[in-house]
C-alpha cells in the first residue's frame, strides 16, 4: 500500500453516509454485512454446518457481525488478524411500558443506556430506531429518522441556580423526551405508531429494542471542512474502518493469516451478553472456522497462539479548553493518525510487543501515529481489548481514532483520520 500523502475524502465521506444510516447496533451490522456482501462475502447461520471452502463469510447475531475472509489453501492452523470494535453507543433507550404523559404531555419513558453526556441530548430533535419482534418471532427494523421527539431544558428563568452552580439533571425526572401533546395517554400508542411506519399488521409486535437517535446528518466544519461532526463515532467509526479494511484484505492475494472483524454490541455497558466482547461468539466462530477446515483442537490452540487482535475504538484527542486534563507528555491530536492505547494496570491491553506489530501496520501504509496514556489523576476508561485478550488467550494491541466530545450526541473528529485509521488496520490485515 503507498503511503496516502493525500487522505481519501471519499473513505470520509461513505464514513458520513454510515453514521447516518446507522442509528442503533442492529442498522450498524446491516449496514457493515451490506458492504461486506458487494466484496463477496455471505452470510452463514450459526445453526447451519460451515464447510472449509475459501471466502468470506459473516455471521450477525443482534447487534454483532463476525465476519472472516479464507484465502486458497488456508491450512487449519492459520493463524487470523483480527479488527475488534463494538457497535453501540451511549444514548436513550426506550422502556417495557414506554407511553407516559403528564400536564397535557405525550412522552415516551426512556433508560439511559452506557454513560451519555446527557445535556447534549437537551434542546435537540431526536428519531427513534431498532428492532420489533413480531409473533412469529421474526424481527424487523425501523428507523423513523425525522423530528419526533425533544428532551426539553428547564428555562433559565424557572432556575436560576444554573448560572452559578452548573446544569444538574436527573436521569429519571429530566431525561424523558415529549411527542406530542394530549391527556388521553394509552398503553400501546408508540408500538401502533412504529408499526404503521414500519408497514407491520397492528398488534403483530410483541417485544421491542429501540433507541433515540439526533437527526442532524454529519457535516463537515471548520475553515477547511477540515473537521467531522457527527452521531455515534465512538464507535462506528472503527465499525466502518474495518469492514472497509477486511473488504479491501480479501482482495489480497497470498494471506498469510486470516483477516477477521469482529464487532460487538454491549461494550459501553461492560460487554456481557451473547453478542458482547465478554460472551462466545467470537470464539465459537474462530473454532469452527478451524474445525471447518479439518483442523483438530491442537490446530485451534496453534492458530489463536500466533493471532493478534487490534481493539479499535476511539480515544481522547487533547482539549485546547481543559488540555491540563490530559497528561502532560501525552497530547494526540486530530488528524495525527491513530493512536495507540497504553496503561500499565490492563485497562488498555496493549504492550512492547503489541506496540511493534501496530508499528509495522503503520509503516507499511505510509502512516503516522500517535500514543495515549492518561493522566495519573485521572481514571482510565477501558475497551474490549482486555476481555478479548483475557477471555481467548490473543495477543491484543488497544488503538483508534482521536475525537472530541466523546460519549455526547454529537461528537468531533479530523477529516482525515478516518481514512488514516482504515489504511493502518488494511495493511494489519494484509500481514
Amino acid at each position: 500500500m503507498s503511503a496516502p500523502s493525500r487522505f481519501d475524502r471519499g473513505h470520509t465521506d461513505d464514513l458520513m453516509t454510515f453514521l447516518a444510516a446507522s442509528p442503533t447496533p442492529y442498522h450498524a451490522v446491516a449496514n457493515a454485512a451490506g458492504r461486506l456482501e458487494k466484496a463477496g462475502f455471505r452470510q452463514v447461520a450459526e445453526t447451519d454446518a460451515w464447510d472449509g471452502t475459501s471466502g468470506g463469510r459473516y455471521v450477525l447475531r443482534g447487534g454483532a457481525i463476525v465476519a472472516w475472509y479464507v484465502p486458497e489453501g488456508a491450512a487449519p492452523h492459520t493463524p487470523f488478524r483480527i479488527v475488534g470494535a463494538h457497535t453501540d453507543s451511549p444514548n436513550l433507550r426506550v422502556k417495557p411500558l414506554p407511553d407516559s404523559g403528564a400536564h397535557g404531555w405525550r412522552q415516551v419513558a426512556v433508560e439511559i443506556y452506557g454513560g451519555p453526556l446527557l445535556n447534549s441530548w437537551l434542546d435537540r430533535d431526536l428519531g427513534l430506531a431498532g428492532r420489533l419482534t413480531l409473533r412469529d418471532g421474526s424481527t424487523r427494523l425501523v428507523n423513523v429518522d425525522r423530528p419526533l421527539l425533544r428532551v426539553p431544558q428547564l428555562a433559565i428563568h424557572l432556575d436560576r441556580s444554573v448560572t452559578a452552580e452548573g446544569l444538574k439533571l436527573d436521569k429519571q425526572r429530566h431525561m424523558q423526551p415529549v411527542w406530542g401533546l394530549g391527556d388521553d395517554v394509552r398503553d400501546g400508542d408508540l408500538i401502533a405508531f412504529l408499526e404503521q411506519e414500519a408497514g407491520i399488521p397492528s398488534g403483530e409486535t410483541v417485544g421491542w429494542d429501540l433507541m433515540v437517535h439526533a437527526v442532524e446528518p454529519p457535516a463537515y466544519l471548520g475553515r477547511d471542512r477540515e473537521l467531522v461532526a457527527g452521531p455515534r463515532m465512538d464507535n462506528l467509526l472503527s465499525v466502518h474502518a474495518g469492514t472497509a479494511a477486511l473488504a479491501a484484505a480479501s482482495a489480497s492475494p497470498d494471506l498469510p493469516y486470516i483477516p477477521v472483524l469482529a464487532a460487538f454490541d454491549h461494550e459501553e455497558n461492560g460487554s456481557q451478553s451473547d453478542t458482547g466482547a465478554d460472551g462466545p461468539l467470537l470464539g465459537n466462530v474462530l473454532e469452527r472456522s478451524v474445525f471447518a477446515r479439518g483442523g483438530t483442537v491442537e490446530d485451534r490452540a496453534r492458530a489463536l497462539a500466533a493471532t493478534v487482535c487490534l481493539s479499535s475504538d476511539t480515544g481522547h484527542a487533547v482539549h485546547p479548553n481543559y488540555a491540563e486534563r490530559h497528561d502532560p507528555t501525552h497530547h494526540p491530536r486530530i488528524d495525527g493518525g491513530p493512536i495507540l492505547k497504553v496503561n500499565v494496570n490492563n485497562r488498555y491491553a496493549t504492550d512492547g510487543s503489541g506496540r511493534a506489530v501496530f508499528t509495522a501496520a503503520c509503516e507499511k501504509a505510509g502512516v503516522p501515529f500517535q500514543t495515549f496514556v492518561s493522566n495519573n489523576a485521572m481514571p482510565c476508561g477501558t475497551t474490549i481489548g482486555p476481555i478479548t485478550a483475557a477471555r481467548h488467550g490473543i495477543r491484543t494491541v488497544d488503538i483508534g481514532a482521536a475525537i472530541l466530545s466523546m460519549h455526547s450526541a454529537r461528537e468531533l473528529c479530523g477529516a482525515r483520520d478516518p481514512f488514516l485509521l482504515a489504511s493502518a488496520l488494511t495493511a494489519f490485515l494484509e500481514g
